[in-house]
């Protein structure tokens, strides 16, 4: 078998695992649920259409991280650990969606908006788009407990006082700050000095997306194998740059990427007015009337593809994709720089590799 069947083979062991863990889980949960009532079962349906897809990057990286620091391939605490980390990504996002008024993930309806669907096919009283977002509030909520629930699974490597508790803990808190800071730019943004918008929206990316998207995972991984200090610090020197890079690349798709890969509307990070560092960037290098039509376009709901058109052209005129791409490779280079010096056998990190890839060069 050569190394990349080897790979395949492991890794695909590994998502099948995890996938097998959370149905199990869920199910269990499910049975637990229905002795409340049979009509909270749409909450743990919701959980469980989300968890079915996605890429599990999170999970692929505790594994390889796991793996990295010379934790077993068999070891069920492995499963557990990407199954509760696939909970906490999917309680992120039911709330992320509420946040940004996103009707679509992963090309279909957002958990809210399956809740008001459902409030509408049923008939019931009162407004069915409010019912949606309380709903679903209520889904991400029991999703982060089912994530605490199955990371405690672990059982004594993710106890009080561990490496991979601290990280488990310090994730869940920085993306709540991050998601916070988020939010609180699309509102003071506008009269806050535009020359530190780049800053801003890159404090951003570290905290809501790029540590709890690969640096946390990673991490978390190999403290729960045992890693020492220095490894993970190497970890992190590979893996936090690969994050930021990987949601600027996100952010980019936002406005230039097709739908129809995507699975979301292009323009909608504009409608919902995100900040980010290629609308930061655009900001300050367009001129005047440019910067002030953009300024005075983001968040627009009702934002048309005319105006969509307009914003695109801004930011490839004025040099901010350009700026975009760049810094996106300098971050690129930064962790595969960091990749090459991570003291790993050849299989964890070839799989890093091919992850990182994966994640800098996508087009969804």
């Amino acid at each position: 078998m050569t190394r990349n069947e080897q790979l395949h083979t492991e890794q695909g062991r590994f998502i099948a695992g995890v996938s097998e863990e959370l149905t199990g889980f869920l199910e269990a949960q499910r049975e637990l649920m229905a002795t409340v009532s049979p009509d909270v079962d749409p909450l743990v349906t919701s959980i469980s259409t989300l968890v079915t897809g996605g890429k599990r990057l999170r999970a692929q990286l505790c594994y390889w991280g796991w793996r990295g620091a010379g934790g077993a391939a068999g070891d069920p605490r492995i499963f557990t650990a990407g199954c509760a980390l696939e909970l906490f990504q999917a309680a992120a996002l039911i709330h992320d969606d509420i946040i940004d008024r996103s009707d679509t993930r992963r090309g279909g309806p957002s958990v809210h908006r399956r809740f008001s669907q459902l409030h509408e096919a049923s008939g019931w009283a009162l407004d069915n788009d409010r019912f949606g977002h309380a709903a679903a509030i209520l889904t991400g909520d029991l999703c982060l407990s089912f994530s605490e629930e199955a990371f405690t699974r672990i059982g004594s490597r993710a106890a009080a006082g561990t490496d991979a508790r601290r990280i488990f803990n310090l994730m869940r808190a920085e993306v709540m700050a991050g998601q916070y800071l988020d939010i609180l730019e699309e509102v003071a943004g506008p009269v806050r000095d535009s020359k530190g918008s780049v800053d801003r929206a890159r404090s951003i990316i570290r905290y809501k997306s790029a540590k709890y998207s690969t640096e946390h995972p990673l991490g978390l991984g190999g403290a729960l194998a045992g890693a020492p200090h220095d490894l993970l610090d190497a970890y992190s020197r590979f893996s936090l740059p690969l994050g930021e890079a990987f949601q600027m690349r996100d952010d980019v798709l936002g406005v230039f990427g097709d739908p129809e890969t995507t699975g979301k509307p292009a323009g909608d990070d504009l409608r919902e007015g995100k900040r980010t560092v290629l609308v930061g960037f655009a900001l300050n290098m367009a001129s005047n009337d440019q910067a002030a039509y953009l300024d005075a376009a983001l968040g627009k709901p009702d934002l048309s593809e005319e105006e969509v058109g307009d914003i695109r052209r801004i930011m490839v005129d004025s040099g901010a994709l350009d700026a975009t791409e760049s810094l996106i490779a300098d971050l690129s280079n930064e962790a595969f720089a960091g990749l090459e010096q991570l003291p790993l056998e050849e299989l964890p990190l070839t799989a890093l590799r091919h992850l990182a890839e994966a994640a800098v060069s996508r087009a969804a």
